[in-house]
């Protein structure tokens, strides 16, 4: 039997073990963090985003910044799925939580510097965050679901900083009442319930909240009624048109006779459908596929307004809104298959310049429903850009409302919490033995990362807002945080800046698992094609995905941001 290693990698893999692995996922997971520090808090910068085809995004929402970027690390990636998973959660806070993320790396490198070993790290880590969330538990303050004042003020403090500002007031007022329309009755919220659309043109305070849902739909002919009240709605699964084997079929007639027999035979056909549905007492007719001409003039003499070829999309959320069937067969319709509009009106949203360029000049707006919590946020703004930043500050509102109502608890903002966890965290480090109490201590140093952040990036001083803040606390008061405006200690509460506790919580837990996941790593196998490419090797990137080539994605992405 020969000497040495037995090699059971093929010849194309890469591997990178031991302490440069570790070291080279740190990095790469601080890296993610850094990249969007300065667009924390509502005196944020934002960042723009170019792709190869020469589209732009502003923003300076995590998610959106992270899932824009050209990132191919597979460290930064889990560093990413943290603000995804934010997202999804609650919708808010995804600045946050990469960065505490990112600080407890680069304080678990400290830390392995030091000579104390990733399980170490890792459970003292684990003993930190159940501390932690003791204390955002027993800061929590109870919210009741009907409390508009304490709901706008989260839905304002999600907004804050992303070009709402302006008009938060009006816009925080719509996202509450429209998450308070969609509350189930187990007390859960629908946010599918609540649809946000956007109408360039105008300003941002023409934006409102819309009972009912609105479609760029307009009718097949202009015969038919714009408006109509007490409107029973039909919703067909098919097209109202000559079927396809007689459309297909070829017919040869030898005289006039012949081909208008044939014309009247069409007719007929159509003439049977329109007459079918109009017996159902419809009102409203939106059809999966086509209309025929002759079809359309018959239902405008019935008074019934036709729209065809609307998607399926569409007909679904007007069948759940009206309370409609979907039918399939005109045959079998009935007056039971038909949903309710107490209103259908046409409107005129979008400004002239605009509906020049749009597919449908007008709106047609169905209100009045019989469902529940059927309400549409309507958007106005002058550009793309800023209209598309203002939707995505009012999606995350809608989340934040939403997560506050169903649990019921909300904490102060400004960096209040994480002080306060700081804080108990260095007591609890006393009561904890061997290296672990190290990673606790290291844990509450992470936690002072956002406060810091919050006042960098207003233009405070960092180091004597913590100072402050920490003798505030020590004393009592733990609602106090930094008013980014002033850089004054205020309490938040009364300052109106109130978070969901579950945006912390949440925060936190993923946090520290992808935190923790990477700590543990100590080899990274790389298969043949996830190899960087050869000019990156030549230029020191010889490492796998996620070493200094890996990066080079990475760089790529903020190259075309910054």
């Amino acid at each position: 039997m020969a000497d040495g290693p037995m090699v059971v990698l093929s010849d194309e893999s890469q591997r990178t073990s031991g302490e440069d692995a570790r070291s080279m996922n740190l990095e790469a997971g601080r890296a993610v963090a850094e990249t969007i520090r300065t667009t924390l808090g509502p005196r944020g910068m934002d960042k723009m985003l170019v792709d190869q085809g020469g589209n732009v995004v502003v923003t300076n929402d995590g998610v959106t910044l992270l899932e824009e970027m050209d990132v191919d690390h597979p460290a930064a990636d889990m560093i990413i799925d943290v603000a995804t998973t934010q997202e999804a959660e609650v919708g808010d806070g995804t600045t946050s939580a990469v960065i505490l993320a990112g600080a407890l790396l680069s304080n678990a490198e400290d830390l392995l510097e030091q000579d104390i070993h990733p399980t170490s790290i890792v459970a003292g880590y684990r003993h930190a965050a159940e501390a932690v969330l003791d204390v955002f538990e027993d800061m929590a303050t109870e919210v009741d679901p009907d409390d508009e004042e304490i709901l706008k003020q989260v839905a304002g403090t999600a907004m804050t900083g992303k070009g709402a500002e302006a008009e938060k007031e009006l816009l925080s007022s719509m996202v509450v009442s429209a998450v308070q329309a969609a509350v189930r009755d187990d007390g859960t919220v629908d946010q599918d319930a609540v649809v946000v659309r956007q109408f360039y043109g105008a300003s941002i305070d023409d934006s409102e909240f819309v009972d009912g849902v609105l479609f760029d739909i307009e009718p097949v002919s202009q015969n038919m009624a714009r408006e109509h009240e007490d409107a029973n709605v039909l919703i067909y699964e098919g097209a109202i048109e000559v079927s396809e084997t007689n459309v297909g079929a070829e017919a040869t007639v030898g005289n006039m006779d012949e081909l208008q027999g044939f014309v009247e035979r069409e007719q007929s056909e159509l003439a049977d459908m329109v007459d079918r549905i109009a017996a159902t007492g419809a009102d409203i007719v939106l059809a999966d596929g086509g209309i025929d001409e002759y079809a359309a003039e018959r239902l405008a003499k019935e008074g019934i307004t036709a729209y065809r070829r609307v998607d399926d999309d569409k007909r679904e959320r007007l069948a759940q809104a009206t309370g409609a069937t979907r039918v399939g067969d005109l045959e079998t319709v009935s007056e039971d298959d038909l949903g309710f509009a107490g209103t259908v009106s046409e409107r005129v949203i979008r400004d002239l310049t605009v509906r020049r360029q749009a597919d449908h000049e007008s709106t047609t707006v169905f209100s009045d429903l019989p469902t529940e919590g059927v309400g549409t946020i309507v958007l106005r703004g002058g550009t793309e850009h800023v209209l598309d930043e203002v939707e995505r500050a009012v999606v995350d509102s809608i989340g934040v409302v939403s997560a506050a109502i169903e649990d019921g608890s909300v904490l102060p903002g400004g960096g209040a919490p994480e002080i306060e966890a700081a804080l108990a965290l260095r007591e609890e480090a006393d009561s904890v033995e061997g290296r672990e109490q190290l990673a606790v201590e290291a844990f509450a140093e992470a936690f002072e990362d956002g406060p810091r952040t919050l006042a960098e990036n207003a233009g405070h001083d960092a180091i004597d807002a913590l100072v402050d803040m920490t003798a505030r606390h020590d004393g009592g008061d733990v609602n106090v945080g930094i008013d980014a405006d002033t850089g004054e200690l205020v309490e938040m509460f009364e300052d109106g800046v109130v978070e969901p506790l579950r945006v912390k919580t949440t925060a936190v837990d993923s946090a520290v698992d992808a935190a923790t996941m990477i700590i543990r790593i100590d080899d990274v196998i790389s298969a043949g094609d996830l190899s960087v490419g050869d000019d990156e090797e030549e230029a020191g990137g010889g490492g796998p995905p996620g070493g200094a080539g890996g990066m080079g994605g990475m760089g790529g992405g903020m190259g075309g941001m910054m």
